[in-house]
């Protein structure tokens, strides 16, 4: 402390206040242990908790429960809208490949769409930035909601509940998070390949990158052995499990993806780390809009890129997804070069208020200890 007590009292004091502060020491794997401890004992907190973080070429993989429900890396679960980046991948090789272009639009490749969707391109859809009308938000997912969650749906139906909405917003004048447009992707990438989603993902996604416990189910509810229960918390209600409450076809590309926690980090490291395309297409994904979140909001301050999202927090910044489906909460984020990655996995529907508050700091701090 000698050379402190040379400098001027305002500097060594402030000095002297960073050594000691707790916010300047390194974030470890404790931290966030003591994260997903406090998160399953919260207040409508998750049975279930656990995060994932690659680093120095090893998975470190931490867990919370009740009861002794402690998930498991290799469990499966849903990884909802996560599965966006899925599709970004597929659309963007296209694009590397001239079988697409960013620029294209639904009018083009989809004629039988709404007129009024005609002229918003493949660049609006990957970023939310179309227009289009929110399927999740219509009467006719609302009544298969209510009325038949188990059953199957189809792409075109899934078109039909917004067939006759009309735009939100002038394309490409705004950021607004809509679950349809990546309906669109998903079917514009059929339709220009004459090839099913599912075996393009298989194709240019699941096997590239090895994903051996990855799969799209669209007709089959019941998840994988063995699963992450999924439910819905209610304080001072018996929880309710919602494993199989609802189809996965009705989310489709936009999020019918089944995958485990290991699994889920290895696919954003290949994200990230171009394994489905080439550097040029990484930057025009990259250009981001302030102030997009994902859905729900993701660490830091989020901003939206092309089937990407930026996540800037006080330790550093990675790029990656958020998801919410019944029972299940996600976040896969990686570091530029897909070196570093982490997830974090909670067997609830995306929290709300301060359950969420808490959700989006136990993110920050898993970040934290990735890029320490």
């Amino acid at each position: 402390m000698r050379g402190i007590a040379r400098l001027s009292l305002p500097i060594a004091a402030a000095i002297a206040a960073l050594l000691a502060s707790p916010a300047g020491a390194a974030t470890t794997n404790a931290d966030v242990q003591r994260g997903l401890d406090r998160i399953v004992a919260a207040r409508g907190g998750p049975p279930a908790a656990i995060a994932t973080l690659y680093r120095g070429g090893r998975l470190t993989v931490l867990r919370a429960g009740r009861a002794g429900r402690l998930p498991r890396a290799a469990d499966h679960m849903r990884i909802a809208s996560v599965a966006k980046a899925y599709s970004g991948a597929i659309t963007l090789q296209l694009v590397r490949d001239g079988r697409l272009g960013l620029d294209d639009t639904i009018g083009r490749h989809l004629p039988d769409m709404p007129s009024a969707w005609a002229d918003v391109t493949v660049r609006q859809l990957l970023g939310h930035t179309s227009g289009l009308p929110d399927y999740t938000r219509s009467d006719g997912f609302a009544e298969q909601l209510g009325m038949a969650p188990r059953a199957f749906v189809s792409p075109t139906a899934i078109i039909d509940w917004v067939r006759d909405d009309g735009l939100v917003f002038a394309p490409g004048s705004r950021y607004e998070y809509s679950n349809t447009d990546n309906i669109v992707i998903g079917l514009i990438a059929r339709a220009i390949t004459g090839t099913p989603y599912r075996t393009l993902l298989d194709r240019i996604v699941f096997g590239p990158a090895r994903l051996r416990n990855t799969s799209f189910p669209t007709r089959r509810i019941k998840l994988p052995s063995p699963f992450i229960r999924g439910y819905v918390v209610e304080p001072g209600e018996e929880d309710r499990d919602v494993t199989t409450f609802l189809s996965p076809s009705g989310a489709w590309a936009s999020g019918a993806v089944v995958s485990t926690p290991a699994d889920l980090n290895s696919f954003i490291r290949a994200y990230l780390g171009l394994r489905f395309f080439d550097a040029a297409r990484q930057r025009e994904q990259m250009r981001f809009v302030a102030g997009g979140q994902s859905s729900p909001p993701g660490p830091g301050r989020n901003a939206a890129g092309l089937a990407l999202f930026r996540y800037q927090t006080r330790c550093g910044t990675v790029y990656g997804h958020t998801g919410n489906f019944p029972g299940y909460v996600q976040f896969a984020a990686a570091t530029p070069n897909g070196r570093r990655a982490v997830t974090t996995t909670l067997n609830i529907p995306a929290p709300a208020g301060r359950l969420l508050t808490r959700l989006r700091r136990l993110q920050a701090t898993a970040v934290c200890a990735l890029l320490n």
